[in-house]
Order: structure tokens, then C-alpha cells, then sequence
């Protein structure tokens, strides 16, 4: 059954419809009684009290006199961890949560889906690419207090190569693609002058069937980027491609290596370079896993996430059989279990992960549900549950360069995921939501929920 954080609030708003004002007051409510998972790895701390004030954490302890007039939510047996942060994340590429389009990226669907990662608890996204220029007034109008939904942190529009990545419908001003060196470094700058958070570069061949970007002009792209103080993540597929990428200076590697299981070598150059490694399980396993039916599917956690259009597609006769059947699924399968190998890998090894699941990107990359399914999928591969929710909040804080969420701690923004069931004895306890804050403010709360 659906916590109810989300009764009457799955029908979302277009936009954001509260005043500046609205959004940039929160008022101040006092948790009492809470199991605390902080985000930083640190032991659970029981019976503890938090006192939200303007947005941000003003108190933490296990006693705590009630300040005058302050409202108290008593949520004694609940587990409070940091709203969650995807670092791989995609804004306005699917239409009616069932269609890729290269039309979809207006105000009003992507106003929409931020409010999906919102209400899911994920309080802050990387909108890693592919993005219109529009981000960036949407981004500004969340700065000022004019915009609800999950913060949004962009690399705009990311660099691929002439023909090649990403293969995804997208307009032609969504995804920059530099023939020569010269283009690259422009494209750079053009990037930089608009204050984009990060570079996105996309380097993939897709199994041999379209043109990759080359070194020259990955490299060229890394090094401007530096030049302007700019970091680089890159979309990677190959060990070789990673290998590559990592001499050459990359910062994220926002995808598993998937197509061999890693050496030594690059084990020991991932954290040399203290490169940051996202492994985004999700994109493989949503090109199967629909097709096996899984007990996830029947619940309303899922089933309001993907909305009706896409729940239509799943349900419809032949669906299991066509996926069954394409060549591509086994291969799709090969891939997620390396990826598996790889991250416990790197993780055991102490490269710096990271937490994304590429949402949004296509359709079965659900936002908000992703986020949750991407904690399980950490588990699977070998993480303790608190070793995963630690990538997914304060790790990713590092990773994004935030200091003011990721963590719960005094000063921090009260970003703030209550639970109904401990997620450290069963991840998928993390599906039980019983409140999301956001900025210090109740999202069942907000205007148009």
C-alpha cells in the first residue's frame, strides 16, 4: 500500500502555481522521536529530534525543549535519511511518461517531472544533458524562490559526436556536436558563459552502430573545461573508452563499465585520478525487466510513477514476448551483471561512487521510482543498504561539489526523507515514504499537490 505522503497528490501540476514568497518562507516544525540515518555512514542514531527553521536544520538532539508556539510531528518509530540526490538525471525527453520526443522539453513537463522526483523524495537531480537552453531560466527561478520541485543542477545541452551518442530523439538545440577542435572548445565556453554545473560528453560506438566522438575532441573538450574551471563527466560504455577517458582527465564516470570485467590497472587509475564512478544500473535492467513482471509492478508506488500511458504499454499482449525475443535483450542482460561485478569491484577497492540512474532519459527510466529501485540494485550488487543510501546523499554531495545537503547536520538545508520502516534492515524499505521535505517544507504541503 502507497504511504500517505502520496494520497491526493498523484494528479501533479503543470506549474508551480505559490509566490515567491511562499516558496522562500518555510515554516518551523520540530521532528520528535526519530531514527536518524545521516548520510554520512555514521552509526544510526535513535530518538532524536530535529527543529527545522527557514528552510535549513537549526537543532539536532535527543532532547530538546519545544520552542514556543513551534508545531511537533511525532514520529516515533519512523527513520529520517537526507532527501535523495541523482547524479544522472534527465529532464523533458519523455512525453505522457511513455514516449521519447524530441518536442518534450517545454516548461510544462519539465516543471511536472521535477515535481515527480520531489514528491518521491530524490530533493535534488543533475539533469546530466540533453537539456534546452530553457534549464537555465528554470534553474534561475528556483534560485529566486519562484520554482518548486527536486533543485536542479545541469551540464545543458553535453557534447556528442556528429551522428553518434546519445541516440535518442532530441532537438538540434539540446546536444552540441563539434566536428573539429576549434567547435569543441566553442561549445565549451558557450557552456561555461551559461554557468552550466558541469560537461557531459558522450563516448559510445553502441555496439558498432554509430560514429564515436574521438580522443582529440574529448580531450580538447576536457581540457577547456578545466580551463574554465568546469568539470567532465563522461557518458562510457568500453573499459578501453574508460581507460582512456580517466588518463585523459576526466572527473565522472557517469555510467558502469559493462563490457568486460575491470583490471587492476584501472582500478588503480580510478583512484589516482580520484575520478568518480556512477554506475546507473537501472539503464540496463529497464530494457528487460518489465518484460519478467516483478512484484514491484503491481504496487501503486510504481504503478503512479509510470503513469497510465506507460502501464498501458507494459500490460499490453505481446509486450513480454517482444522483449523475450529481441536480440539485443541478452546482451542488455550481459551488461547488467558486469555492471554488478564492476561496482562491488571499485567499491571494495575505494573508488569514489556516486548514485544516478539516467531517469527520464527514456521511457521505464522512471523518475523518482528509478532512484529507489537504483538503492535495491547497489544492494544486490554487494553494498550494505547503508553504504548505498550513503552514495545517494552525502557521497553525491561531494561528487555534485555541495556542501549545504546530502548530509543531516545543523546549517544544512532541510532536505529530509521520513520513512515508515528502517531502510538499513530492508532497502526496499525506502519505498515506505511517509513525508518528503524539501527545504524545510512538507511537499504534501506545497500548492498543487
Amino acid at each position: 500500500m502507497i504511504s500517505r505522503v502520496f494520497l491526493g497528490v498523484v494528479a501533479m501540476a503543470a506549474t508551480f502555481s505559490g509566490s515567491a514568497q511562499q516558496l522562500s518562507t518555510a515554516p518551523t516544525v520540530l521532528l520528535r522521536d526519530v531514527r536518524l540515518i545521516d548520510g554520512t555512514g555514521a552509526p544510526v542514531q535513535e530518538h532524536v529530534s530535529l527543529l527545522l527553521q527557514n528552510g535549513r536544520i537549526e537543532k539536532i538532539g535527543q532532547t530538546m525543549i519545544v520552542p514556543k508556539g513551534v508545531p511537533v510531528r511525532e514520529l516515533s518509530g519512523k527513520t529520517v535519511v537526507p532527501g535523495l540526490i541523482s547524479a544522472h538525471s534527465h529532464l523533458g525527453l519523455i512525453v505522457d511518461d511513455a514516449e521519447s520526443s524530441a518536442t518534450g522539453y517545454t516548461r510544462e513537463n519539465v516543471t511536472a517531472q521535477l515535481k515527480q522526483f520531489e514528491r518521491y523524495g530524490v530533493t535534488t537531480i543533475m539533469s546530466l544533458g540533453v537539456n534546452r537552453d530553457l534549464v537555465y531560466e528554470l534553474r534561475e527561478e528556483q534560485r529566486q524562490g519562484k520554482l518548486g520541485g527536486s533543485t536542479i543542477f545541469t551540464a545543458g545541452r553535453g557534447i556528442g559526436a556528429p551522428g553518434g551518442a546519445p541516440g535518442l530523439p532530441a532537438a538540434a538545440d539540446q546536444i552540441y556536436r563539434p566536428a573539429t577542435l576549434d567547435e569543441a572548445r566553442k561549445d565549451v565556453d558557450e557552456l561555461a558563459g551559461r554557468h552550466a554545473d558541469i560537461v557531459k560528453i558522450w563516448v559510445d560506438k553502441g555496439h558498432g552502430t554509430m560514429p564515436e566522438m574521438t580522443p582529440e575532441i574529448y580531450k580538447a573538450v576536457i581540457e577547456e573545461a578545466h580551463r574554465e574551471h568546469l568539470r567532465v563527466a563522461a557518458h562510457e560504455y568500453a573499459l578501453e573508452d574508460a581507460k582512456q577517458l580517466v588518463a585523459g582527465g576526466v572527473d565522472v564516470l557517469a555510467h558502469s563499465v559493462r563490457d568486460q570485467v575491470v583490471d587492476d590497472a584501472f582500478v588503480q587509475s580510478m583512484k589516482q585520478h580520484k575520478v568518480w564512478y556512477v554506475p546507473t544500473f537501472t539503464v540496463d535492467e529497464s530494457f528487460f525487466v518489465y518484460a519478467e513482471r516483478p512484484e514491484f509492478m503491481q504496487t501503486a508506488f510504481f504503478r503512479d510513477a509510470a503513469g497510465s500511458n506507460l502501464m498501458a504499454k507494459f500490460d499490453a499482449s505481446g509486450y513480454a514476448e517482444k522483449v523475450n525475443q529481441d536480440p539485443q535483450t541478452a546482451q542488455h542482460r550481459k551488461d547488467f551483471a558486469i555492471g554488478q561485478q564492476n561496482l562491488k569491484k571499485l567499491f571494495d577497492a575505494g573508488v569514489n561512487v556516486g548514485f544516478g540512474t539516467d531517469s527520464g532519459a527514456l521511457p521505464g527510466r522512471i523518475p523518482g521510482f528509478a532512484e529507489h529501485r537504483e538503492l535495491e540494485l547497489m544492494v544486490q550488487a554487494g553494498l550494505t543498504p547503508m553504504q548505498a543510501i550513503t552514495a545517494a546523499t552525502g557521497e553525491n554531495a561531494k561528487l555534485l561539489h555541495v556542501t549545504d545537503r546530502g548530509t543531516i547536520a545543523v546549517g544544512k538545508r532541510a532536505d529530509l526523507l521520513v520513512l515508515d520502516a528502517d531502510p538499513l534492515s530492508d532497502i526496499h524499505n525506502t519505498r515506505k515514504i511517509f513525508a518528503v521535505y524539501h527545504d524545510g517544507r512538507n511537499v504534501a504541503d506545497l500548492p498543487g499537490r
